[in-house]
């Protein structure tokens, strides 16, 4: 695999000479790649969106070169000497000199403006607002991933990792595509024939494994903000909105395209022939908050939640901090003030007013409860069951058959419509102009017209001329296999949000996802789990930690550790207690006595019983007020607000739960007794077959020896071979290399 990466390198070698050897072209001052940076540092503090003292703002490029306060001019194209942002900074006069405080332009920086000016002072775009265009791939590269991976690491000096072992690889790649670990013959089949065949069949079948689905409703979840309760003070429970993540989960086993899984959660109400499915996906918008606390007002409670709507829309689909523009014009982005409420107006119409019953909803069921019931009825019609399996499956078929009632979102009739207005500094109470729907300027680049409701934003969204989406998207799928996207700020695109470290492949990756894939996601995840760059070894040596300590550039495979849920599932998968059952209500395993106890109590937590407590994290009883303490423990977050990236801690508490969490408790016994069972009175290959199946690869003989003496020595303790097995059960899931994916 390093050879092939290798090839890729220096096949464009030549390429990169001509890019990077021609002066000529780079000699030129831009103003995105030179000048904005310095104005964003120094300047736009006082002259962006919140102040634009004298006059002066940077954000737009109609303001910066309109006259001033005073009647100069901030810029005057090709003439430095009479540009009163240069006469600033190059002044000696404290009164006068910009900025007037803190750090002082560099003698560099300060060339740098003027160069730009004499050159005619041309304004550039944000690389994030410009449409991506698709690079061309030579007709020899091995793989387009690799082929612009391969030119940044020439660049950089850098050279690809060899490829990761087999059994690395393969965890690596169960991890990613379904969440769980890989089953232990697997293993051993892929370790005797890790053959490039074996490895795509293998990625195939993991990209139509039921599992898939759950895997990327865990990661949809965060940013949807999905939730079993209300939110707040009494933070009632919302027992129907688990339909909601069944959609969740099927849409993505079914390769539902990302733009109809947009669309659906937006503006399912709107299509034109909507289907039940179509209005259980708008709960999406419904996992809203909503305050049941005396003395409140609906009103202020109703527009909080269509102002989350706007916030969570933006920043999932438009990598925007839009939030920031509720109160003023954008500080740093070229948003105004005005535009935040334009789409405002496109949810301001909805029929919901939080009210503790979550009207409007609607009697539904998901496709997998009917799947579900069409099941259990063709059992009953079977001859060969008992009269009493027959009483139990009417009885389950008679639940099943009532639609429940889901949080769902609609609008109000034409006849009554609400007016949508700006709110002055943000404030709810002081309404000022009338604003029409529309999209940010800045954004858009369609040249087309949409409908004034939630669906014209939706198609406004996924059309192929909105510059970010499809970007946004696909670099939320590369930070989750690699840990970081190419855009690490992956929820900001915005100027002040981190430069791709690959534009070339993120745009390549944007357009591809969009037009030849057709916005399906699992082409996407295949793209990028078969090449060359994810199948790197995740070792590092000294060289390359000094030139690239957080392995942005990718001269190694990805390393991190897993998240809440996955760690979770993993000891259950590994010790043999997962409970596979795909959707369906949510659980309740085992926590702590009176955790809840600090909250109302308007509800209980009972444990669930018959292996329900064992099933996947995800489907974990989610009560905002008090979440599952092991999640928030593994950095999991609350789930009142979008989240796009949680933050990765490493904390003596995480060893405290799995060391002594009950669930970890019982994955180690399980994990011990399946061991003992295969083999009897062979602790030696118990314990190679325990460290096998945690980490997907036998133990090397220090690694042994040290888990032998660990047994050894539990076992002159405590005088049982069973509690010394299960001592070293719960010393392997503790390590390092199965709690991290490498």
């Amino acid at each position: 695999m390093r050879s092939q990466l290798f090839i890729v390198l220096i096949t464009g070698f030549a390429t990169w000479l001509a890019v990077f050897s021609c002066g000529g072209a780079n000699d030129k001052i831009s103003f995105a790649n030179d000048i904005r940076p310095i104005l964003k540092s120094k300047c736009m503090a006082c002259h962006g969106g919140v102040r634009q003292l004298g006059g002066l703002s940077f954000l737009f490029e109609e303001d910066m070169y309109k006259p001033l306060r005073s009647g100069a001019l901030a810029v005057v194209p090709g003439n430095a000497a009479e540009s009163e942002v240069y006469r600033r900074v190059v002044s000696d006069k404290e009164q006068i000199v910009m900025p007037p405080a803190g750090n002082r332009l560099t003698e560099r920086e300060t060339e740098l403006i003027r160069r730009w000016i004499e050159e005619g002072a041309k304004w550039e775009e944000h690389w994030a607002y410009t449409l991506p265009v698709k690079a061309d791939i030579p007709a020899g590269a091995e793989h387009p991933v690799d082929y612009l991976v391969g030119q940044t690491l020439l660049s950089k000096g850098l050279f690809p990792a060899p490829a990761a072992a087999p059994t690395t690889l393969l965890r690596r790649v169960y991890l990613d595509l379904i969440g769980l670990p890989p089953p232990l013959k697997v293993v051993q089949t892929f370790a005797r024939d890790p053959s490039e065949e074996a490895y795509q069949k293998i990625v195939d079948d993991l990209l139509q494994s039921p599992h898939f689905g759950e895997r990327w409703a865990a990661w949809w979840l965060d940013l949807a903000r999905y939730a079993d309760s209300q939110g707040y003070q009494k933070d009632h429970i919302r027992r129907t909105i688990y339909l909601y993540r069944d959609w969740v989960i099927d849409a993505f086993n079914q390769g539902m395209p990302m733009d109809s899984f947009t669309i659906r959660q937006l503006a399912g109400d709107l299509l034109p022939e909507t289907t039940d499915q179509d209005m259980l996906a708008t709960a999406f918008h419904r996992n809203t908050m909503t305050n049941d606390e005396g003395g409140t007002d609906d009103e202020e409670f109703r527009v909080k939640a269509v102002l989350d709507r706007v916030n969570v829309t933006m920043e999932i689909w438009q990598g925007a901090t839009f939030s920031c523009v509720q109160c003023h014009s954008h500080p740093y982005d070229p948003v105004r003030h005005e535009e935040y409420y334009a789409v405002k107006g496109y949810f301001n119409n909805t029929l919901d007013a939080d009210l503790t019953s979550d009207y409007p909803r609607i009697p539904l069921h998901s496709s997998a409860r009917t799947r579900v019931l069409s099941a259990l009825k063709s059992k009953a019609e079977q001859a060969a069951i008992s009269d009493e399996e027959i009483a139990s499956l009417k009885e389950a078929i008679a639940e099943l058959e009532r639609p429940l009632p889901v949080p769902v979102m609609q609008d109000l009739p034409d006849s009554v419509t609400r007016v949508n207005r700006l709110f002055v500094r943000g404030n709810w109470l002081m309404e000022a102009d009338t604003i029409t729907p529309q999209p940010p300027t800045t954004y858009d680049k369609t040249g087309k017209e949409f409908a004034q409701d939630r669906l014209g934003l939706a198609r406004w969204l996924t059309d192929g001329g909105n510059p970010l989406t499809g970007r946004v998207l696909v670099n939320r799928i590369w930070a989750e296999l690699f840990g970081r996207g190419i855009v690490k700020t992956v929820e900001d695109f915005g100027i002040q949000g981190n430069e791709p470290t690959h534009p070339e492949l993120l745009d390549w990756l944007a357009v591809n996802f969009t037009h030849e894939q057709h916005w399906r996601l699992k082409p996407l995840l295949r793209t990028i789990v078969t090449s060359a760059t994810y199948r790197q070894d995740s070792r590092i040596d000294s060289t390359s930690y000094e030139r690239d300590p957080e392995n942005k550039w990718l001269a190694r495979g990805p390393r991190f550790r897993l998240g809440a849920e996955q760690i979770r599932d993993q000891a259950l998968a590994v010790s043999g207690l997962l409970n596979e059952d795909i959707y369906g209500p949510s659980v309740m395993p085992h926590q702590p006595e009176g955790v809840w106890n600090v909250i109302r109590h308007v509800a209980r937590w009972q444990t669930s019983p018959d292996g329900q407590n064992h099933r996947r994290g995800l489907y974990t009883f989610f009560r905002r007020a008090s979440p599952y303490p092991t999640m928030l423990l593994f950095d999991a977050p609350p789930r009142d607000l979008c989240v796009s990236r949680r933050i990765r801690t490493n904390t003596p508490l995480q060893a405290m739960v799995t060391l002594n969490d009950p669930v970890f408790v019982e994955a180690a016994s399980a994990l011990s007794e399946r061991v003992r069972k295969a083999t009897p009175d062979d602790p030696k290959t118990q314990i190679r077959q325990a460290y096998e199946l945690a980490t997907a690869h036998p133990p090397d003989d220090y690694q042994t020896e040290r888990l032998q003496e660990l047994y050894l020595l539990n076992r002159d303790e405590m005088g049982s071979d069973a509690a010394a097995m299960e001592t070293v059960c719960r010393a392997i899931l503790n390590l390092d290399e199965v709690l991290v994916k490498r």
